[in-house]
């Protein structure tokens, strides 16, 4: 009944199997990957019709994963996976970026990749299980997709490169990057690094890329033994010829006076116009469908041309120039940090709040929940191009730019204990003209410094683009928008004055060679260097102090057994001491104790109660009480937060009693002396002791010295 075919490597350390006609039979590729005992279905389907009017590539990678591969239920009321969390969104770019560049040219079926988690051994990462399982399926599936790709993770641990880390040993490795690509060379980077130079990045990248050519041998070979006829090559009609030629010679001469045209707005003003000629020049419809579809590739020829010819580029810029940059701090009243960074037509105004540990992000992941103090969120409103588009929840787009920011803020954080604070980060891109991910790590570490949080130091980002044809290539530093939609290389790098903390990389060709990635890490150093000289100017490190609208935090700590008194019976008496008071109390396992309000006065109540609970009363000492009971031997006094003590009858007043009622009744503020504990361990208390009106202890006035 199954035809299996099963192909499998010794690889970092661990077994890789790839395994083929068992599962998932009627999808056009499926592959099980399996790496450890992690497990991962990958499938590859491609409709066989283009939809009439198609003139786009519509690729879909769907990474999830299921939680009974971790042995788990689904948290939540409905007990079952919802919608995409954000590992899963960027799982699914990771693996979109390096496959789509690979389609045949002119392939337009729509085509989805489906990456399903059946099984997480908690050890092995399904990402890379995911990717390389991606590959194997397109590659068997006859689809024309001019792979295979592999693809392997990075680290770096006592200055030595390790492949495929195991899940919980990042803590150990100064990097966690992701590489993949052909033989020939790299498609895709996502990395985190803790200020690495760039020489270490630059040989992880090499690193990875030898390390995933087994990979691809083993890809290699699982098709060869089970891959499907290739489906017919896309073919340019004959007409296309003639259409492209005609419409070269009409609009070329206007096009290159359009891109010379050095404001955005107006340049997309002129370039529109010469599109719309297309109408005029061609009386036949499907030829001006044609002509549509080629006006891209005219774009492309016109501004790439233009830049290896000269080496100027669309704004007027030679290659390594950035754009002026003009940044500044706390341009928001109200908010905790905020900070404006303006790049040539890029701006980011980005919005940091200080908030408690109740503040705190709860993920839960296949691998355990956690909790999260950091959170970066990036938005990309339509207006920020200058069109009107529909606003909804955040896109792949936008978490996956937010995440790049995270990565590249997230080494030079201060640690809780010097920094007790939630931080949550907000950019709001107001204008894009490239690299908008780039200007929030900008704008993120300032307005972090002005909401008074002690990075480490500045990090600062910069976009670069590549241009390569035969005859040569260009790279260029801060790119612009137009420069990559029409370039071959989107390649991101953020980082200190010190090393990167984190590089991105995405390439529209068949691979980048390591030369060009030298020089493209060289040329983004000196940049970043510059982008961080223009950030000082604005600020240099965090405020001394928070924000006088952010709360105040303040760390005590109780022992361990104090704990249950302090949360009282249910929670009562937490929450009793936080609605009094208006400060917020959160309470860790250790006995660490943090109390936090805007109002300092509120937090000095709330720390003073807490330590009430938890002091032990001390012999000879008066204190403040509350009577909460009355009896006929005497009168039960709260004091010292929660404790109870007892005045015998005996010791209500000088004088004998003949009634507790006659003295006091539920409810008196009374002062009290600790006269000792009886066996039991409670508490015995005199009120005649003490003067009431003053709370002075009226025995030492009887043990003064005579004389005085």
């Amino acid at each position: 009944m199954f035809t299996v075919t099963r192909k499998e490597i010794m690889w970092g350390g661990r077994k890789l199997v790839l395994e083929t006609g068992k599962i998932a039979r009627q999808a056009d590729g499926a592959v099980m990957a399996t790496y450890g005992d992690t497990t991962v279905l990958c499938t590859a389907v491609g409709a066989r019709k283009i939809k009439p009017g198609q003139d786009f590539f519509p690729l879909t990678v769907n990474y999830q994963e299921k939680t009974f591969a971790a042995g788990k239920i689904p948290g939540g009321f409905f007990k079952r996976e919802g919608r995409p969390s954000e590992k899963e969104t960027l799982v699914s770019r990771l693996i979109d970026r390096p496959i789509r560049p690979l389609f045949a040219p002119g392939f337009l079926n729509e085509t989805q990749v489906v990456c399903t988690v059946l099984s997480h051994d908690l050890e092995n990462d399904p990402d890379i299980v995911a990717l390389i399982g991606a590959s194997a399926a397109l590659t068997i599936s006859g689809i024309p997709f001019m792979g295979p790709i592999g693809g392997a993770r990075v680290g770096y641990v006592d200055g030595q490169f390790v492949l495929n880390p195991k899940v919980g040993e990042g803590d150990k490795s100064q990097l966690d990057l992701v590489v993949a690509g052909t033989n020939e060379g790299v498609l895709m980077v996502e990395s985190e690094a803790k200020e690495l130079n760039e020489e270490i990045m630059l040989g992880a990248v090499t690193f990875g890329h030898k390390a995933y050519q087994d990979v691809i041998n083993l890809i290699i070979d699982l098709a060869e033994a089970c891959a499907k006829e290739p489906w017919p090559m896309p073919a340019a009609p004959e007409a296309v010829t003639a259409v492209d030629k005609k419409l070269r010679d009409a609009i070329t001469a206007d096009l290159t006076a359009a891109y010379a045209e050095r404001q955005k707005s107006l340049r997309q003003e002129k370039i529109k116009a010469v599109k719309g000629r297309i109408e005029t020049i061609f009386e036949d419809a499907s030829e001006r469908e044609i002509a549509g579809k080629l006006f891209k590739d005219v774009e492309k020829d016109i501004v790439r041309g233009a830049i290896l010819e000269t080496g100027i580029r669309i704004d007027g810029r030679d290659t390594k120039t950035v754009r002026p940059i003009i940044a500044e701090v706390g341009v928001l009243p109200r908010a905790h940090g905020s900070a404006l960074f303006t790049r040539g037509e890029t701006q980011a105004l980005v919005v940091t709040t200080l908030g408690t540990g109740q503040d705190e992000q709860i993920i839960d992941a296949l691998d355990g929940e956690y909790r999260e103090n950091f959170m970066l969120h990036y938005n990309f409103p339509p207006y920020s191009v200058g069109e009107a588009g529909r606003m909804g929840s955040p896109g792949r787009r936008e978490i996956g730019h937010g995440k790049l920011a995270w990565r590249a803020v997230h080494p030079l954080l201060p640690t809780k204990e010097a920094f007790p604070y939630t931080m949550r980060v907000v950019s709001e891109i107001t204008e894009s003209n490239g690299s908008s991910s780039m200007a929030t790590v900008c704008g993120t570490s300032l307005a972090l410094m002005d909401a008074g949080a002690p990075l480490a130091r500045p990090i600062a980002g910069i976009a670069m683009g590549l241009i390569k044809e035969d005859k040569g290539f260009a790279v260029l530093s801060d790119i612009l928008g137009d420069e990559d939609h029409l370039g071959d290389m989107d390649f991101k790098v953020a980082g200190t004055e010190l090393g990167v903390t984190a590089l991105q990389m995405d390439i529209k060709i068949t691979s980048i060679t390591e030369e060009i990635m030298k020089i493209a890490l060289a040329q983004a150093h000196d940049g970043r260097k510059h982008i961080l000289g223009e950030m000082s100017k604005a600020l240099t490190s965090g405020r001394q102090e928070v924000s006088g609208n952010a709360p105040r935090i303040t760390t005590i700590n109780i022992p361990k057994d104090k704990i249950r008194e302090v949360i009282g019976s249910g929670g009562k008496v937490i929450r009793e001491i936080c609605e009094t008071t208006g400060a917020k109390i959160d309470i860790e396992d250790d006995g660490t104790i943090k109390v936090s309000s805007v109002d300092s006065a509120a937090s000095q109540a709330a720390i003073d109660w807490i330590k009430g609970i938890v002091a032990e009363p001390e012999l000879g000492v008066v204190y403040n009480g509350k009577v909460v009971k009355t009896v006929d031997f005497g009168a039960f006094v709260n004091f010292l937060g929660s404790r109870d003590g007892l005045v015998h009858i005996s010791e209500l007043a000088p004088s004998r009693v003949g009634k507790v009622t006659d003295i006091c009744n539920v409810g008196d503020t009374v002062k009290v002396k600790v006269l000792g504990f009886d066996d039991r361990g409670k508490v015995k208390l005199s009120m005649k002791q003490v003067d009431q009106a003053t709370g002075a202890d009226l025995t030492k006035k009887e043990e003064a010295p005579a004389g005085e």
